[in-house]
């Protein structure tokens, strides 16, 4: 169950998403840059129970090559790092509305020759320009609000896998329940695997999908 300033969060981002999809980028946009004032607002890179959440999306990846990876909100890019670590031939695209946040990851992630890079956008509009053999989208669903809202972005996300991709979504349990539930009403997406971690302070599920054959 959120905790109640959770649940004040979430009612903020339902009136958000009232606005039009380039209306609520546009706030998102200045929220996060707002909080990414300060370095590492969310203390990715140094909390245990982050780490530990990192470590268990990297291990519950069905093994095969990526050749290219997206990571949608990738923040100052902590997770980032760890996939560029963790598969070295990949071309690895991190994307986020804050452009101050991404301003960190490009310092925190060289570009290594181009194999990584970090782009302004927001899931609600982004057109990429190659679809992806892996899709991480976590703990960003509930930023953006009611039901159409996430129904665009299961739209949006289906829309970057390659044929033959595996999309992973990472969020608290058990509002993972409602929010994985739109992508598994995504008719191009096949749920593969869920775990729970009921991990304190906040349990999460890591919910793994398919591209569904055309």
């Amino acid at each position: 169950m959120p905790s109640l300033p959770e649940l004040a969060h979430r009612t903020l981002f339902r009136t958000l998403s009232l606005l039009p999809p380039k209306g609520q980028g546009l706030v998102l946009r200045r929220y996060f840059d707002w909080w990414h004032r300060s370095p590492d607002p969310w203390k990715l890179s140094t909390d245990g129970y982050e780490q530990h959440k990192y470590r268990s999306t990297l291990e519950q990846l069905p093994p095969r090559p990526y050749r290219r990876i997206i990571e949608v909100g990738c923040a100052e890019g902590v997770f980032t790092q760890a996939l560029a670590a963790a598969y070295p031939e990949a071309e690895i695209t991190g994307v986020d509305v804050s452009e101050r946040a991404l301003e960190r990851a490009r310092a925190r992630v060289p570009d290594d020759g181009g194999r990584v890079r970090f782009i302004q956008a927001d899931i609600l509009t982004h057109r990429a320009e190659h679809r992806f053999d892996l899709v991480f989208c976590s703990e960003t669903l509930y930023y953006l609000g009611r039901h159409e809202r996430l129904q665009r972005a299961s739209a949006q996300l289906s829309g970057l896998l390659a044929p033959d991709g595996v999309l992973v979504a990472v969020h608290p349990w058990p509002e993972a329940t409602r929010l994985h539930g739109y992508l598994d009403a995504h008719g191009s997406l096949a749920r593969l695997t869920e775990q729970v971690y009921q991990t304190p302070p906040r349990p999460f599920a890591i919910t793994i999908y398919g591209a569904k054959p055309a």
